[in-house]
């Protein structure tokens, strides 16, 4: 028996804005969230990766929490990415966030240390079981260097509240493999963004994004075209997207992504070290790749 939620649809993996000065502008990132949400996106992911996790304080993410789960007002879940170097600072996150009001977590395996399978299984369930959230996991071995095979997720079944999988292996077989592993244990996400239409003819019923923050609109035409079955308005949209889609598997992506939102007027590309924001031929790359998809943008 496991924890019953109702996640589904694009979640975008959401920026955290910066100042010049590199503190917290917590006044852009909730306009942020309030234009994705009016775009119409089904939840939040606050913290993740895009959100410069690893750069933050634990008082800065609670307050980036607090500010998110108030411009959410209940409209929409707010997750939160637990992303820590040790297990037992994870499980302090995990309880931070609960307190801050979030509704799931989003748990990543201990960040640097390449844990074996007996230690991964125990990190989240170590995670788990220090609060009452629902809990998405999150397997991105590409970034992370750990890999949660389906055989751990089965070992973890038990676990109530281990509720769903972010997929962000790259290998679309994975979610098969899930499936007839699990059965219907666990809510599968795709978590790539240029996989996302092969995870969902597969049976992802969510997607976490990067590009999403960008483009909501393009998001949600790419989502409700698959969910009503045009799977050739899918196709045409998928195929525009593709080359920015291709940003959020780059080591660069949280500079990608935050470039590309500010050229669409959300936020700015400020990042905070060791991070740089883009300079040169690679900045002009990819403005001119953003520039030729608004040209070509899908009505």
């Amino acid at each position: 028996m496991s924890l019953q939620v109702d996640w589904t649809g694009v979640f975008p993996a959401v920026p955290t804005q910066f100042h010049e000065d590199f503190s917290l502008n917590i006044q852009t990132t909730q306009e942020h969230i309030e234009a994705l949400i009016k775009e119409g996106v089904h939840g939040l992911i606050m913290l993740g990766t895009i959100g410069e996790n690893c750069s933050l304080s634990l008082d800065e993410k609670v307050r980036v929490l607090e500010a998110a789960v108030e411009v959410a007002d209940g409209r929409v879940p707010v997750l939160n990415g637990v992303a820590e170097f040790t297990t037992q600072n994870a499980c302090d996150t995990a309880q931070a966030a609960e307190a801050a009001g979030v509704n799931g977590l989003m748990v990543m395996p201990g960040m640097v240390y390449n844990s074996d399978g007996r230690e991964t299984v125990h990190h989240f369930r170590s995670v788990a079981a220090s609060t009452g959230l629902p809990i998405m996991c999150y397997n991105n071995p590409p970034v992370y260097r750990v890999d949660i095979t389906p055989e751990m997720f089965k070992e973890m079944e038990d676990v109530e509240n281990i509720v769903c999988i972010k997929e962000a292996s790259g290998d679309v077989r994975r979610i098969t493999d899930l499936f007839n592993e699990l059965g219907d244990r666990c809510l599968i996400f795709a978590g790539l963004d240029d996989v996302a239409l092969e995870s969902f003819m597969l049976g992802c019923t969510g997607w976490i994004s990067g590009l999403v923050d960008a483009f909501p609109r393009e998001n949600r035409l790419l989502w409700d075209a698959f969910l009503a079955g045009d799977y050739a308005r899918a196709l045409e949209v998928y195929r525009w997207y593709m080359p920015m889609l291709h940003f959020d598997s780059h080591p660069k992506l949280v500079q990608y992504i935050k470039l590309t939102c500010a050229t669409m007027g959300y936020g700015t590309e400020t990042v905070r070290a060791p991070r740089l924001p883009l300079v040169g031929e690679e900045r002009e790359r990819i403005l001119s790749i953003v520039h030729q998809c608004v040209a070509t943008r899908p009505q």
